[in-house]
């Protein structure tokens, strides 16, 4: 499965930008790869490891903006459908689960 990370957080004031690298630093540093700007994913072997990673998130939660997560099947992931620019292009797949233990 793949929990997702969605955010939109204010960038305006010095201290802003600093939560909004600091939460997109333990993102990726939490094993998250940026899908978009403000969308990233982390493949989860199990519900039980799915959880462990949503609390990772909720402790790094900046103090102001807003930020939601989705978890979505392996099958429902690689439904997704990309496009850059007028080009379809292949989904991103899984990795392969024993690189997470």
């Amino acid at each position: 499965m793949q929990l997702v990370v969605f955010f939109d957080l204010p960038v305006r004031t010095k201290e802003d930008r600093k939560n909004y690298a600091k939460f997109r630093k333990a993102l990726l540093e939490d094993g998250f790869a940026m899908l978009q700007f403000s969308v990233y994913a982390r493949f989860c072997p199990s519900d039980e490891v799915a959880t462990r990673h949503k609390r990772y998130v909720r402790d790094a939660l900046p103090p102001r903006g807003a930020v939601r997560m989705l978890t979505v099947t392996t099958r429902q992931f690689e439904k997704m459908e990309n496009f850059i620019g007028p080009r379809k292009t292949a989904p991103e797949k899984d990795p392969d689960a024993a690189t997470f233990y």
